[in-house]
């Protein structure tokens, strides 16, 4: 029995599978069921909320134009694996991007640690362009040590990145998330939640402001995570799974990427078998393993996590992604006036 199918029936349950969602609506709209393709029609249909769910279609031309997203990752197949395809829907979308790897991933991939090192950052490059993102910075904090290291050096270098390059938008695990054993999991997201906001504030690193930087606070974040989770929204990422596929392709050195398929394949012939789904060549290979056994197979890379697949089929989407996610912080005594007040 999965652990998903315990939890059915359950609010709580709802929350951490992502999956099973009593569906209400707001005052005098139709939502739409799973499936229903009415729930992707249109310019202006940009998400539809089902209970606390709220489901994010894809956007029609470039709506994002001008704002400015950051995918924070503590290893380099974090972010692919995980929301990959939000960050490049989102770009497609308009975003400008930036990748922010926060360990140097020495212990990953054969060889010694200075080699795992060197080739990791070099799958990291090669992640940030498969996303369309522009730039990636790499902070280099030593593999599996991360709870070790000064959380307010740490804290003031995520600061100085969000001031600088204006990040309105974030991608990093959810520090909230259940039953993360990695510190380089946990620490990354607790450092990521508290610099979002102190950013904005003018008496936190003010040596950054005398430099001319500005004070400038994150307004979106999307948490994800690889075990359960209480979630509150679901992406379509149908339209980006192509670029989802390149960028864990792009993994070589560690996880689910490189040439797995192409390796596979090759073995199977060897025993006069084949799967169809890994074609018949090492590229379709390479793309048939990630699409139909990492991505759908609920495989040991997504640690009891449902799939992309699994998650998109119970929203009536093709692939999808999930996320707690933390909007922007509205005013409430400009709404306030805005209700009440009246012409002197």
């Amino acid at each position: 029995m999965k652990r998903r199918d315990i939890l059915k029936g359950t609010l709580f349950g709802a929350a951490l599978t992502g999956l099973e969602v009593t569906m209400i609506g707001q005052a005098g709209a139709q939502v739409p069921t799973p499936g229903d393709d009415k729930a992707s029609e249109g310019a202006e249909a940009k998400w539809t909320r089902m209970g606390e769910m709220v489901l994010e279609h894809q956007a029609v031309g470039k709506p994002h134009t001008g704002k400015v997203l950051a995918a924070i990752q503590p290893h380099g197949d974090d972010v692919p694996l995980f929301a990959g395809g939000t960050v490049a829907k989102l770009i497609k979308e308009g975003y400008t991007g930036y990748m922010i790897r926060t360990t140097n991933d020495e212990m990953t991939g054969p060889g010694t640690r200075q080699e795992g090192a060197l080739h990791n950052e070099q799958d990291n490059d090669a992640v940030t362009k498969a996303l369309g993102l522009k730039k990636a910075y790499n902070m280099a904090y030593r593999n599996h040590r991360l709870d070790e290291m000064s959380v307010q050096d740490f804290r003031g270098q995520l600061i100085l990145l969000i001031r600088l390059l204006k990040i309105d938008t974030i991608f990093s695990y959810d520090h909230w998330s259940l039953y993360e054993e990695n510190p380089d999991h946990y620490v990354t997201a607790a450092v990521v939640e508290s610099a979002s906001w102190m950013a904005a504030m003018g008496k936190d690193y003010p040596e950054q402001l005398e430099a001319g930087l500005t004070a400038h606070g994150v307004k979106e974040k999307y948490y994800y995570a690889r075990g359960p989770q209480i979630a509150n929204r679901v992406v379509d990422i149908s339209g980006s799974i192509k670029e989802k596929v390149a960028s864990i392709r792009a993994i070589a050195t560690q996880g689910p990427g490189g040439d797995n398929g192409a390796r596979l394949r090759k073995q199977l012939a060897e025993k006069k078998l084949r799967l169809p789904i890994l074609g018949d060549d090492d590229e379709s290979a390479n793309a048939g393993y990630i699409e139909n056994i990492v991505l759908d197979a609920n495989s040991m890379y997504l640690r009891g996590t449902p799939s992309d697949r699994e998650i998109g089929r119970a929203y009536g989407f093709e692939w999808a992604e999930r996320f707690r996610y933390i909007g922007p912080q509205h005013n409430l005594m400009d709404e306030y006036i805005k209700k009440n007040a009246v012409a002197l």
